[in-house]
């Protein structure tokens, strides 16, 4: 046998090695992953660009080789913004559909009322929307800002800026109740009087404060008396309202702020709960000036970024999901950081070389670093991410002019209490 002969055939024997390499890939099943998000209800605003985001995620993360070689397929449920629904809805992705992770929630209460479920199955779920803190489970890797990576940036911007006056504002369930907990002893810490931080108290028998702000209802669209309220309080100046109003009751809030005569240069919001993506419901030209605190803007001047918003245009273009809004999309926070978890996912699958969620959790745990959107993120044993936190200005386009950027900002959850005892 010539070499030259020889050397086709190894060189045939090769490629017929590589196509059946190839062949058995391609049979092998996808990985089913869960999509968890109100995609109606009051939360819709909100939620359904995560669904979005997520999907173009999947598609650019398939068009790459998948998982370890294997296509993901998502399987999308919507928790309707029925709390008790998310339970129902997570049971089924982890038990019937046999997902091996989920990426979803957006409210405390929806991620509180599935957490039974992951922790009774030993499922895995991403949670990717700014969060009270208190809470650690192993079944829940938290890519949400924790209260140190938003809620006390802002106070400390506030502060520096020369407000003495604070109104806490917010939703009425866990999130913004436990971070304005947090935020009465931080400000109290830093010299803030009681008299000097409205929205109202609630005592116990001991007359311990329990409550700290002003709550309303989901899609709560009477916002006459508040405002007028915040008005009264704002008198002498120096004066910020802290937000934490969720979903599209803001619409409302905002409308009667600014018909009340409130302005950013006046009482600027600082809100914790809208960004990029639901001021496209808001008037944004009567909100210029008013402020945000997130780990993302989509006005962050890095290749990274640049990158990342023109592939998903090119995929919202391209795509033929269903119901998915082509025209006027912007990218905020959440949506990122839901990005940021599913390659997160990824890698801690490939390091871990399973999908076995006890050996993803401590691939986890041992830290891995993703160059996203926003920055570098780092994972933590705590199950939170390290990341950078940003102070905006919204700007008459809908955008933020970014002001102030920490970085490198550790996770911390556990901060009830921690405050008032550095006292």
């Amino acid at each position: 046998m010539s070499s030259s002969f020889k050397k086709l055939a190894i060189a045939g024997a090769l490629a017929l090695a590589g196509l059946l390499g190839t062949a058995r890939a391609a049979e092998q099943p996808p990985i089913k992953v869960g999509i968890l998000h109100s995609l109606s209800g009051t939360m819709a605003i909100s939620e359904t660009s995560l669904r979005d985001i997520l999907l173009f995620t999947i598609d650019e993360i398939n068009a790459k080789g998948g998982v370890m070689g294997r296509k993901l397929e998502p399987v999308v449920v919507d928790g309707a913004s029925n709390w008790d629904l998310f339970a129902e809805k997570a049971k089924q992705l982890l038990e019937q559909d046999k997902v091996a992770v989920v990426f979803g929630c957006w409210t405390s209460v929806s991620r509180k009322s599935v957490l039974p479920v992951f922790e009774n199955d030993n499922g895995l779920l991403f949670y990717a929307v700014q969060y009270e803190g208190e809470e650690e489970s192993q079944n829940v890797a938290y890519t949400a800002e924790a209260v140190n990576q938003q809620a006390t940036p802002a106070v400390d911007y506030l502060l520096d800026q020369g407000f003495k006056k604070f109104y806490l504002l917010g939703s009425d369930y866990v999130y913004p109740q436990t971070t304005n907990l947090v935020l009465l002893e931080y400000l109290q810490s830093k010299g803030v009087p009681l008299a000097n931080i409205g929205g109202g108290f609630r005592r116990d028998g001991d007359g311990k404060i329990i409550s700290a702000g002003k709550y309303t209802p989901f899609g709560w669209t009477d916002y006459q008396q508040i405002v007028a309220e915040i008005k009264q309080f704002s008198a002498g100046g120096n004066t910020a309202v802290i937000s934490t109003l969720n979903g599209d009751t803001n619409v409302p809030f905002f409308k009667e702020y600014a018909a009340s005569g409130l302005t950013a240069d006046k009482v600027p919001v600082m809100s914790f709960s809208i960004a990029e993506d639901e001021f496209r419901g808001l008037p944004a030209k009567q909100l210029v000036g008013q402020l945000g605190s997130w780990t993302y803007f989509q006005s962050i001047d890095s290749p990274a970024n640049k990158t990342f918003l023109a592939n998903f245009q090119t995929w919202l273009a391209k795509t033929t999901v269903p119901g998915i809004v082509k025209q006027g999309r912007v990218v905020d926070s959440p949506m990122v950081l839901s990005y940021d978890g599913v390659y997160l996912w990824k890698a801690a699958v490939e390091k871990a070389g399973s999908l076995d969620v006890d050996k993803v959790r401590a691939a986890w745990k041992s830290g891995i670093s993703f160059a996203g959107p926003g920055g570098m993120v780092k994972t933590q044993p705590n199950m939170h991410l390290t990341k950078n936190v940003y102070i905006g200005e919204t700007k008459a386009d809908g955008q933020f002019k970014i002001l102030k950027s920490f970085m490198n900002v550790y996770g911390e959850p556990h901060l009830k209490g921690t405050y008032m005892m550095k006292k």
